[in-house]
């Protein structure tokens, strides 16, 4: 059990990792003035989940349900 424990807890730090650092380069989320002229409605609007930002925004939910099943796990362990 202590060398499942060890691996875990490093799988654990380094999703911890890399889930800071897929936040930080997020783009915040206000539109501005654009909102009110109807951009979110435009091309890039619509297709947000095929960009850079949209895999942005999966693989943080991606590695935000790591962090819980790592934290939940680890927490049974002990």
């Amino acid at each position: 059990m202590g060398v499942l424990k060890v691996i875990l807890t490093i799988v654990f730090i380094l999703d911890c990792i890399c889930l800071a650092a897929v936040v930080l380069m997020q783009e915040g989320k206000a539109q501005g003035l654009g909102a009110i002229a109807g951009a979110a409605e435009s091309y890039y609007g619509k297709n947000k989940g095929r960009t850079m930002e949209g895999g942005l925004v999966r693989l943080t939910q991606i590695l935000a349900v790591l962090f819980f099943v790592l934290t939940l796990v680890l927490d049974m362990m002990n």
